[in-house]
């Protein structure tokens, strides 16, 4: 019998709201989260707009000394598992903090601090580097921040797989405490990449929207998508061992029973063609839960935007469910907040979990034009349904696939039913 991991507290920083609460809100209202960047000057620049944080203070949550010592994307993700782990209800000095883990990924890191002191050294010389620059720029900080904020001493890890990073950080958690390695692990992703190196080498690559318009720039599934639109912020969820859970009195959200990973092996961005490394990570976790696909009602999608993914995911979902796959509902919340990269498996995990809490289905937002080779219901207009398995995919440059299968709750059932 494999351990039971259940998820009992979540925390979210968005472009549509910088808590959980906010962010569903703001799912519900199909509040688009997308508008012209304010961070740099984009005269120079084909696209013009992204998916940014708003009204973010570091003060809000952390003292100044603090706040110095992380990166943006630091601070998401700290801010984010402190809103997860009250949420939780426990208490890590009356835990044994060895068996607390985090598992905490940026598919980047900081390269505000880069460019920053990359013109320092330019301008003033190597001398004036910050002595802080590797430390603040790594991606692995965002796990290590989180671990020194509030004393989690068990596995710390940093998984990077590019846009798949939340999904298998949160997947390397679910399999660290079903194998015994932690009761409890501080799961997500988090990013903060709307800079002027990272926007240009996007565009250079043509993977965003020129679109701008922020309302039909971000769209999924769509015929005249034409890229993603860059997003930033951080999802983290508190994961558990079942009994661990019970024993304390904690309120269960969902229950993880799935975990699919694979690689295309194929190429450095495109995804495989014939969809079939995102077929078979749907396939393994799925197996895993040992579920009936026909109970499988929702899958929130990778659905970037681009041509290729939103194709060849689309074939993916096919090739896995067959003549069932028009019966699905499936949606992106790209649609609303674009494409948060290292974040947004797990943001994306989070709207699975309250989707499945309150029976809610967002639609894809700004979907209007259907393209016959994406032929699956992409949901235009908001469903409640009660909902027992939710499906998350994750896709990422260089191969990277990611499944996530959620359920909802039911204390009596034994794994796997």
């Amino acid at each position: 019998m494999k351990r039971r991991v259940v998820v009992t507290g979540m925390g979210a920083i968005t472009p549509i709201g910088n808590n959980v609460e906010e962010f569903w809100n703001g799912i519900k209202k199909q509040q688009v989260g997308i508008d012209f960047i304010d961070r740099f000057d984009t005269a120079e620049y084909k696209v013009k707009l992204a998916g940014e944080v708003k009204n973010f203070c570091p003060a809000d949550y952390m003292d100044g000394k603090t706040a110095k010592r992380m990166e943006l994307f630091c601070q998401y993700a700290v801010v984010a598992a402190k809103e997860a782990l009250a949420q939780s209800g426990i208490s890590i000095e009356q835990e044994d903090p060895y068996r607390i883990g985090v598992s905490v990924g940026s598919g980047i890191g900081s390269l505000q601090v880069l460019e920053k002191e990359h013109k320092k050294m330019l301008e003033r010389g190597p001398g004036r580097v910050n002595p802080l620059l590797v430390p603040l720029m790594i991606s692995n900080m965002a796990a290590g921040n989180v671990s020194i904020q509030f004393g989690a001493k068990g596995k710390s890890i940093n998984v990077v797989t590019a846009c798949a990073t939340g999904s298998h950080s949160i997947g390397e958690a679910f399999r660290s405490i079903q194998c015994g390695d932690a009761e409890v692990m501080i799961a997500g992703g988090c990013e903060a990449s709307i800079t002027p190196i990272a926007v240009a080498g996007f565009s250079a690559l043509t993977a965003l929207s020129e679109s701008k318009n922020p309302f039909r720039a971000s769209i999924p599934f769509d015929k005249e998508r034409n890229g993603f639109v860059m997003g930033e912020g951080a999802g983290i969820v508190i994961l558990e061992e079942l009994s661990h859970a019970k024993e304390r009195g904690a309120k269960i959200y969902a229950e993880i029973v799935g975990y699919g990973a694979t690689s295309d092996a194929y190429h450095i961005t495109s995804p495989a063609e014939t969809g079939e490394g995102a077929a078979k990570a749907m396939e393994y976790a799925i197996e895993e839960a040992g579920a009936e696909k026909e109970k499988i009602v929702y899958i929130n999608a990778h659905g970037t935007g681009t041509h290729h993914n939103d194709l060849f995911e689309t074939k993916a979902i096919r090739k896995v469910f067959g003549t069932y796959a028009g019966r699905l509902l499936v949606n992106s919340t790209k649609s609303m907040i674009g494409h948060l990269l290292g974040a947004a498996g797990a943001v994306e995990f989070i709207t699975c979990v309250k989707s499945i809490q309150e029976g809610y289905i967002h639609p894809t937002v700004g979907y209007q034009v259907a393209d016959e080779e994406c032929d699956l219901n992409y949901v235009k207009t908001g469903i409640n349904q009660d909902i027992m398995y939710a499906l998350n995919n994750s896709l990422g440059f260089g191969g990277h696939n990611a499944s996530l299968l959620i359920k909802k709750f039911k204390s009596e059932e034994k794994y796997g039913n």
